[in-house]
């Protein structure tokens, strides 16, 4: 059976109905916590600063992934992230659906010496964008451990993201 491109287009969905579908519903920006902007638009790439676990009430995730946190909270911790920054998309650019590609990630983990599993990590976060976006959510991604994030946050996350005209 045929699809016409119209009925094939209306049933694409927008990042906000995949949003929705995941039960999924945008906070508010979170606010810079030092002397920074939380993105920068520089022609059609917008370039967003790190977010961290910060849940809607304000509460953030902490501790040190590999000992008292594990692989699976901070997996749910960097999917939080990646909510976080799709807030900060939204508010920069009034559409999520603007977002023409996730150009790139870097996820930073508060880990233990030994830890080995970053990349796990952040995938809590791509697998979001992914989600959200489909094909254009996939992106180049570095995922590193850090011995300390900001009041000992679990992760953060910075993306570049390029828009549509």
């Amino acid at each position: 059976m045929n699809t016409s491109p119209a009925k094939a287009a209306a049933a694409v969905q927008t990042p906000y109905e995949r949003l929705s579908a995941l039960g999924i519903t945008l906070p508010p920006a979170p606010a810079p916590i030092a002397n920074f902007l939380t993105h920068v638009r520089e022609g059609n790439v917008l370039y967003l600063s790190g977010q961290g676990p910060r849940e809607a009430d304000g509460h953030l995730h902490s501790g040190k992934v590999g000992s008292d946190v594990s692989i699976e909270e901070a997996y749910q911790h960097a999917r939080l992230t990646g909510i976080n920054l799709l807030a900060v998309m939204h508010d920069a650019v009034g559409d999520l659906a603007r977002v023409k590609r996730v150009v790139k990630l870097l996820g930073m983990v508060n880990a233990v010496p030994h830890f080995e599993n970053h990349p796990s990590v952040i995938n809590g976060c791509s697998d979001l964008f992914i989600e959200v976006f489909g094909e254009a959510g996939q992106h180049a991604r570095s995922a590193v451990g850090l011995g300390s994030l900001p009041g000992n946050i679990t992760v953060e996350i910075e993306a570049i993201v390029s828009l549509n005209d």
